[in-house]
């Protein structure tokens, strides 16, 4: 399996340097126990449980013939926790999970279709920091075991043959990247695939045998990416973490590469209001560069340079519209697979 590279959030980024973790190393840490998926306590987010943290933004669940398996991103952070993967039964766990991603991130795609949101054994971001990175790959290959069982679960419980659409950012987009290596990349599952939307990481075509990026809004059966930064700046990492990489516009949905903020149709704040026309942004190599949205505080943003926090609620009204079209599409595309 490929290594995916992913670029930092910018809040950890300032400090990972200057802190050590507290850590052994990984056979010397206890594993936290693994999620039983027939419990429906070990999902975040089921169609029949859906949480107050997303009705609040998405209203109450209305059953859809369309699937959305949600992977989130990196949200084990504590530099005191000794940890190399997350315990899901812990309440801090559950809670930054639901009252971050699933409110501000998976919410986005609810529209499109019925949410699944696995609890999994995520990695602590000091799997990304050296020295601790030597440790990534046990860590790594411990959290893949759950997003996969509970992609086999949901495959022979819930899915009953419907389209799916896979979401992520971050950590849940290398995640969903070996997803689709494994289940959809030539094998006869790709055709139920709408589309991958795994933001927060670089992919390239080169990842996959038949799974190709998605160059127009209505394409199907592939996936798009991007990685946003501050427009004008370039972290340090950018030739070896960002460059080459498939980079989808998120407001045109193309290859377009400067868009006006005229065009953007929402960013999802944290007072749960959308603000349209906040933003512009240009594509460049490998990644997607933004003005500073204009929502409140953005003063704050103005001293922000890596976006990579907010990839999906930057753009969250457009990705909202765009899951709703490319389902349209592949409805008329292919009929028969829409129950």
């Amino acid at each position: 399996m490929r290594k995916y590279i992913f670029p930092l959030l910018a809040t950890i980024a300032l400090s990972a340097c200057k802190t050590s973790y507290i850590t052994a190393s990984f056979e010397a840490t206890p594993k936290p126990p693994a999620p039983n998926y027939a419990d429906e306590s070990a999902w975040a987010v089921l169609p029949n449980r859906y949480p107050d943290a997303l009705t609040a933004i998405t209203g109450e669940f209305e059953e859809k013939n369309i699937d959305v398996f949600f992977v989130y991103p990196t949200l084990l952070t504590d530099k005191s926790d000794p940890s190399w993967n997350a315990n899901i039964n812990r309440d801090e766990i559950r809670e930054n999970v639901l009252n971050q991603s699933v409110k501000y991130q998976a919410s986005a795609f609810a529209a499109a279709g019925n949410l699944y949101v696995p609890f999994y054994r995520q990695s602590h971001y000091k799997i990304y920091v050296a020295p601790h990175d030597k440790q990534e790959e046990f860590s790594r290959k411990l959290a893949y075991s759950d997003v996969r069982t509970a992609f086999q679960y949901y495959l022979e419980n819930y899915n009953k043959g419907k389209p799916i659409i896979l979401a992520s950012h971050s950590q849940g987009s290398i995640m969903c990247g070996m997803l689709m290596q494994e289940f959809f990349d030539g094998t006869p599952l790709q055709k139920q695939l709408i589309a991958a939307y795994v933001p927060g990481i670089r992919f390239s075509d080169e990842d996959f045998k038949s799974l190709k990026k998605m160059d127009t809004p209505l394409a199907t059966g592939g996936y798009v990416s991007w990685n946003t930064y501050k427009r004008k700046k370039l972290p340090h990492n950018y030739e070896e973490w960002y460059k080459g990489g498939t980079t989808t516009n998120p407001i045109t949905w193309d290859t377009t590469q400067k868009t006006r903020a005229s065009q953007h149709l929402g960013v999802l704040n944290t007072d749960g209001k959308i603000y349209p026309k906040a933003l512009s942004v240009e594509r460049i190599d490998g990644m997607i560069w933004s003005s500073v949205p204009k929502i409140p505080k953005r003063f704050f943003l103005s001293f922000v340079k890596n976006y990579h926090f907010a990839d999906i609620n930057l753009f969250w009204k457009d990705i909202e519209k765009n899951v709703v079209d490319r389902v349209k599409a592949f409805r008329e595309k292919y009929t028969d697979n829409v129950r």
